[in-house]
């Protein structure tokens, strides 16, 4: 697939997500892609290597939880290699995001790509959730395929001040974790449908009750 069909692709999953992102960012969010491609030869950071499917499965499906962000500050916990952080940075400049993952070349991977792409509103951490200690508390802590929602809560519910939504993407309904959610917390289970994407998707967003 050529440049002009996957900005094609973005277009159109942009427009059927109903999202209107700043001037330039199509485009900067194609050129990541481009970005982790190539580190992906060397770094192994994604099992998805088709560009086309990238837009798919890591670009449009990071932005379809923009209307359930909230807040500033934002953390992507076990963000891996941008995901779902850096899309969301480059469709929310005003908003700031840390992005944390314990791996050393992943960490190097979203400060390389957040320098390529001009990204002011983007920190890369390298450090597990648990042990991080912010200087300031984040209004959105989100997650994509970082660990089940009662370890979600117990590694990062630190992260978050008193109204604080917790967001963790997942796949099919995860009703055997939403019954483990630790005591004092809350859950809302928002669908969602992905452009081009035939597997279930869901947000799960959670808060201190």
């Amino acid at each position: 697939m050529n440049s002009a069909d996957l900005k094609a692709q973005l277009t159109g999953g942009c427009a059927q997500l109903q999202l209107h992102l700043p001037a330039g960012a199509e485009q900067a969010l194609l050129d990541y892609i481009q970005l982790l491609a190539k580190w992906n030869a060397a770094y192994n950071l994604t099992a998805i290597r088709a560009p086309a499917q990238m837009v798919s499965k890591h670009l449009l499906d990071s932005l379809s939880v923009l209307p359930y962000l909230q807040g500033r500050r934002i953390a992507d916990v076990g963000s891996g290699a941008g995901l779902p952080g850096i899309p969301l940075a480059l469709a929310c400049p005003d908003r700031e995001f840390v992005l944390l993952d314990s791996n050393a070349k992943k960490s190097r991977f979203i400060t390389h790509a957040a320098a390529a792409l001009g990204l002011r509103n983007v920190q890369a951490m390298q450090v597990r959730a648990e042990d991080y200690r912010p200087a300031e508390l984040f209004a959105t802590v989100i997650s994509r395929a970082f660990a089940s929602l009662d370890d979600f809560v117990r590694f990062t519910g630190h992260l978050g001040g008193p109204q604080a939504s917790f967001l963790a993407m997942k796949g099919v309904l995860p009703v055997d974790e939403l019954n483990k959610i630790p005591a004092g917390y809350s859950a809302v289970v928002h669908a969602l449908k992905l452009p081009g994407l035939d597997a279930e998707r869901c947000v799960v967003e959670i808060k201190k009750s």
